[in-house]
């Protein structure tokens, strides 16, 4: 087993941790330095005349490119056992890292997520960010998490492959390997842990914007490609419409052909590391569209012709409700 801790900037609460860890365990620390200069170069020699290994990036790379060096080097050195990754301000306490360790033993082929019980004083957002992204990540996937933001994970060394393939530099690398984790096979089980925030987490490197806007990406792109999809069905349905006066050849038409764009763009865009199987994928994705497509008609003659709505309008209805069947429908099922 080896002990992997991303650092950019440590203060001396990383040699704290170095310390109480080599009072309960005897196991390898593997430190990264993401590139964190000349003035903290005391810090690592510190640790490395502890006993740990360093190594070093001659920038600043993120988290998860900071990982991945960890991974391979992990991979190169031949660890059959496992890895075990704790952030280095402290917030993780030792005797956690270790039983996330023995289930990491117990568990192959599993991420083990040490998930935070967020209770007691817990920093703003820290609180807000874990559960929007718990939201989120739960509609998204259908596989709801207690804590998708931890930093206290483990990892058998048959994932190591793996996990070094996963997109992302920063933050949301974490995140994407959550959202890959179960079509390359792997499951997820978390053990609750105790989390020390001090200073209100100020040395956290997490940047609220930008890095959040990095970790939601892949539900963006989603939505973009979604939006794309409805705008062309809309152009096409007024078009067929004016060219056919019929409301069921324009709904069909304009359905047939933005499916099949929606389709190709979420293939290609926004599961792209997932390899789908075409032959699997498919079937799935035009059932969904095929019930869509009747949900689709019912719906906008209800409100149109039925009630009256305006077209324009009923359009806009329509979509919004079948819009969060269909978000949810193809990340558990099609990709």
């Amino acid at each position: 087993m080896t002990i992997l801790i991303p650092s950019y900037e440590p203060d001396e609460r990383l040699l704290g941790l170095i310390h109480d860890l080599q009072e309960v365990t005897d196991t390898p620390i593997l430190i990264v330095d993401d590139g964190s200069g000349d003035k903290y170069n005391g810090i690592f020699q510190s640790a490395r005349a502890a006993g740990c290994t360093v190594l070093s990036h001659d920038g600043n790379k993120g988290k998860g490119t900071a990982l991945k060096t960890g991974f391979d080097y992990i991979k190169r050195t031949g660890d059959t056992d496992g890895v075990v990754c704790a952030d280095s301000d402290g917030q993780h306490l030792p005797h956690d890292i270790m039983r996330i360790a023995q289930t990491v033993r117990t568990h192959r082929r599993h991420i083990v997520l040490g998930s935070r019980r967020f209770t007691g004083k817990v920093p703003l957002r820290s609180r807000f960010g874990n559960s929007a992204t718990r939201m989120v990540f739960a509609y998204a996937t259908g596989a709801p998490i207690q804590d998708t933001q931890t930093g206290l994970r483990g990892y058998s060394t048959d994932m190591l492959d793996w996990l070094c393939r996963v997109p992302g530099e920063r933050f949301e690398y974490e995140m994407n390997m959550l959202l890959a984790s179960k079509p390359a096979g792997y499951a997820t089980v978390e053990v609750p842990i105790d989390t020390v925030y001090l200073d209100d987490n100020k040395s956290s490197h997490f940047r609220p914007l930008a890095d959040s806007a990095r970790i939601y990406f892949p539900f963006l792109k989603f939505g973009a490609s979604s939006v794309l999809s409805a705008v062309l069905d809309f152009v096409l349905l007024f078009l067929l419409q004016w060219m056919t006066s019929n409301l069921l050849v324009a709904v069909v038409g304009a359905r047939v052909v933005s499916s099949a764009f929606n389709y190709a763009m979420n293939r290609k865009y926004v599961f792209s590391g997932k390899h789908t199987n075409t032959r699997r994928s498919l079937p799935r994705y035009y059932a969904l569209a095929v019930t869509i497509l009747i949900f689709n008609y019912v719906l906008l003659y209800s409100f149109h012709e039925t009630i009256g709505i305006p077209l324009f309008a009923s359009k806009l209805l329509t979509e919004g409700m079948l819009f969060l069947f269909s978000f949810w429908w193809q990340r558990r099922f099609v990709y």
